[in-house]
Order: C-alpha cells, then structure tokens, then sequence
C-alpha cells in the first residue's frame, strides 16, 4: 500500500510540472512523447516490482524445540564388587560379583 502512494505521489508531481518543462524547455511533440513513454516504462517498472518479493525465501522461523521427557530408570540398580573366595584347597581368589541393590 505505501508503494502505491508513494507512486501516484510521484505521478501527480511528475504531471504538475510536466506542462511547466514543455514552456520552459521548450519541447516538441516527439520530446513529449519520448519523455511519456520514458515515464511510463518508469512508473510501471516501479510498479511491477513492488508486487515482488524477490528471488529468495523469507525470514526463517526458530521455534522452541518440543519437550522432551525422560523416563527415569527404577528398575535395580547393579554394579560390581570384588570377592576374596577361598577354594577347598585352600586357594585365595579373588572374583567379580554383580551385586544389585
């Protein structure tokens, strides 16, 4: 919408003093109509690509990622202990023992 007033704000001031360069300047009938159509291929190309959003996408978007949520593990919790064990023949080992609590 700004581009539009903005356009015809400029085509009404453009034909105000249009008639005041052709006394002044001293323009003929092909100055004339050389400067209209100049004009015209202005006005219009001004107006052809306000409609244009030009050749890439918009802004991107950052949105807040999703919640996440985290299932706490209940089940036992286990770790590993060292045994001193003593064999029947009087050995001394010692063993690796899973221990869950």
């Amino acid at each position: 919408m700004k581009y539009l007033l903005a356009t015809s704000l400029v085509v009404g001031s453009l034909a105000t003093l249009a008639p005041a360069a052709q006394a002044r300047d001293g323009i003929g009938a092909g100055g004339a109509a050389a400067l209209g159509v100049l004009g015209g291929l202005a006005v219009g190309g001004a107006i052809a690509s306000s409609a244009n959003n030009g050749y890439y996408p918009g802004r991107p978007v950052y949105r807040a990622p999703p919640p996440v949520y985290v299932e706490e593990d209940y089940g036992p919790v286990c770790h590993f202990e060292r045994r001193r064990t003593i064999d029947p023949y009087g050995d001394v080992y010692i063993r690796r023992v899973r221990v869950c609590e």
